[in-house]
């Protein structure tokens, strides 16, 4: 059940149910709610490790069949081919991430580390994002975004100090969260309807859901 460019249609119908009982034909089909941590490696920004909780109408219906012992739990092992599908199909839509350091748009190397647990009734996702390059950041700040441009997935991140860290990174780096100031989709160009069919036509090189991007920028001495 990859998440990227068919999850929409595989989605629509398992959950109209979901989403009718709030408002006919909603968007955002999927929530997440995302931790980041942004990796140094002797200095410099080598990679984004990710942690993203599903809401529970898709952990439920995404899970379905996978435990295959009949205990009643998914354990990691059940999980570890749907963590490894995911992150190959994320490729399409760049992970949902943009990383720029010092004002230079980085480029992704293949997802590590891929993993999924279940606690409650939540699945989450964690995998590493590596840089196909590290880069010194050196003064400037490392920019990153987390949203879906097609706004089928939408992303929170978490609140509190750990939602993105900053592990091995110089003394005095400090980390500025910026969310989304709306919640509700706006029309994109004037007169226009948000119809099912208008989200439909939203690819990976829309900007629409760039106005519920989550930000962190980190600035270092």
């Amino acid at each position: 059940m990859p998440i990227a460019a068919h999850l929409r249609r595989l989605l629509l119908a398992p959950l109209a149910g979901v989403a009718l009982s709030q408002a006919a034909q909603a968007h955002p089909h999927v929530w997440v709610t995302a931790k980041a941590e942004v990796a140094y490696e002797g200095g410099r920004v080598a990679g984004i490790r990710h942690s993203w909780s599903f809401d529970a109408a898709y952990s439920a219906y995404v899970t379905q069949g996978l435990d295959t012992n009949g205990d009643g739990k998914l354990s990691p092992e059940e999980l570890q081919g749907l963590a490894t599908e995911n992150t190959t199909n994320l490729t399409e839509f760049a992970y949902f991430t943009k990383l720029k350091v010092a004002g230079r748009e980085q480029a992704f190397a293949d997802p590590r580390e891929a993993r999924m647990s279940m606690e409650g009734d939540r699945l989450t996702l964690s995998f590493l994002l590596p840089l196909k390059a590290p880069t010194a950041q050196g003064r400037g700040v490392a920019a990153l975004e987390v949203y879906d441009p097609t706004y089928f997935v939408s992303f929170s991140l978490a609140e509190g100090a750990d939602a993105v860290r900053l592990p091995g990174a110089a003394a005095g780096c400090t980390t500025t969260v910026t969310r989304p100031k709306t919640v509700e989709p706006a029309v994109a160009e004037a007169g226009k309807s948000m119809t099912e069919a208008m989200f439909e036509a939203l690819t990976s090189a829309s900007n629409y859901g760039e106005q519920f991007a989550n930000r962190a920028i980190v600035a270092c001495p």
